[in-house]
């Protein structure tokens, strides 16, 4: 269920993006996300399944809705003859800072208590939306 509802992120910015613009949408569901990492060091001691299922859809919506935004603005971005050649390199990177991603929290996860590990995630959200400002005070940000 909240691996789907990461669906609903996607399908869901790409309609907010024909209104607000790719680079708006992604740095909000980014801001989303990071926070809900942040939330996650609290809401993850308690026991509640009340709590805690609405809490992980609602992530899984706004962790996976950026990526697509994120598509949208490398292809408009790009030199048009290097568009395919952008996403490819663009995807397989962001593929390979998830396996690096899990893995590493895999290991922390022996060494360090559940919620400083999910505290930790938030650097990626941080540096996400850092690189993100520079777009939106560029007249690209409406794309």
């Amino acid at each position: 269920m909240v691996i789907a509802a990461g669906a609903v992120g996607c399908v869901g910015g790409g309609y907010l993006s024909q209104w607000f613009g790719s680079a708006k949408v992604a740095f909000v569901q980014l801001l989303l996300s990071g926070l809900c990492c942040l939330a996650a060091v609290f809401l993850l001691n308690v026991s509640s399944t009340i709590v805690i299922i609405p809490f992980l859809v609602f992530w899984g919506v706004v962790v996976a809705g950026d990526s697509p935004q994120f598509s949208a603005l490398n292809a408009r971005t790009a030199p048009q003859h290097l568009v395919g050649t952008a996403l490819t390199v663009v995807v397989c990177i962001g593929f390979a800072l998830t396996i690096v991603s899990i893995q590493f929290t895999t290991l922390l996860l022996k060494l360090i208590p559940l919620p400083l590990a999910f505290a930790l995630l938030l650097i990626g959200p941080v540096l996400g939306l850092l690189s993100l400002r520079q777009l939106l005070d560029n007249k690209k940000a409406g794309l």
